[in-house]
């Protein structure tokens, strides 16, 4: 029987987690440990969907762009290993494997490994939203660059901050009910952000760009400008700050 997409990107986000586990506890060396990962995860995601998906595009953080993915409907967009700096650093969690699929330019399906913790989010079964801890609005940022957004929200919304590495840690940590806001500003890839888009979407989170357009996936241009990923009972409030 022919695997869902959905199903299909969380089979592959959860080897290609269990592949990295393996490394980290093999590799004491950071720069060999994030290298091999990088590439072995790489090898892994485009062999699987090679095989299951023969006819689709796919765009790699870890492979040289084919811009004949332009004129496809369907291309997948993957980050082998999002939170490199984290996966070199002993006992950090905050890590991650992006699987999404973009239909005509939107991401409409996606997996989130997070295989420090064991945690896989997909698209389908839809992710449930846990309540939000109560407190002050978390807003969860860079580790290492803070966009300068970010001290806008944080003086506009009294919010308290939460350093992080992974795009993908980051927005399946709004979905734990652990922070609340992920703004970002200063560009990204779109492989940083269309599985956590996605399956953010499908739980119910408010995800845009920063003056509330939509996102968009399988552009020519591979960054992206900014983007903002919050609770809904947020989203009305960051915006008004965000698009000024």
């Amino acid at each position: 029987m022919t695997a869902t997409d959905a199903a299909l990107a969380a089979s592959i986000a959860s080897e290609a987690g269990e592949l990295l586990l393996a490394l980290r506890a093999q590799m004491a060396d950071p720069a060999e440990r994030k290298a091999e990962g990088d590439a072995r995860a790489n090898v892994l995601i485009l062999d699987r969907l090679h095989e299951h998906r023969p006819t689709d595009a796919i765009m790699s953080e870890e492979s040289a762009d084919d811009l004949t993915r332009l004129g496809r409907e369907r291309v997948w967009i993957v980050d082998p290993l999002d939170g490199t700096r984290e996966f070199g650093e002993d006992g950090r969690d905050d890590w991650a494997v992006h699987v999404a699929l973009a239909l005509d330019g939107t991401a409409a399906v996606g997996a989130v490994a997070l295989p420090a913790l064991g945690s896989v989010y997909a698209t389908d079964p839809t992710p449930a939203l846990t309540p939000r801890r109560p407190g002050p609005v978390r807003l969860v940022v860079s580790r290492t660059r803070p966009p300068e957004v970010t001290e806008r929200l944080r003086e506009a919304l009294d919010a308290e901050l939460v350093p992080m590495g992974s795009a993908g840690a980051k927005t399946m940590a709004i979905l734990r009910g652990e922070v609340d806001v992920y703004a970002h500003a200063g560009g990204q890839y779109q492989w940083d952000s269309a599985a956590p888009v996605a399956v953010a979407a499908a739980a119910g989170l408010h995800v845009s760009r920063l003056d509330g357009s939509p996102l968009r996936y399988n552009e020519a241009e591979r960054s992206l400008p900014d983007l903002l990923i919050c609770r809904p009972e947020h989203a009305e409030r960051v915006l008004a700050l965000t698009r000024t």
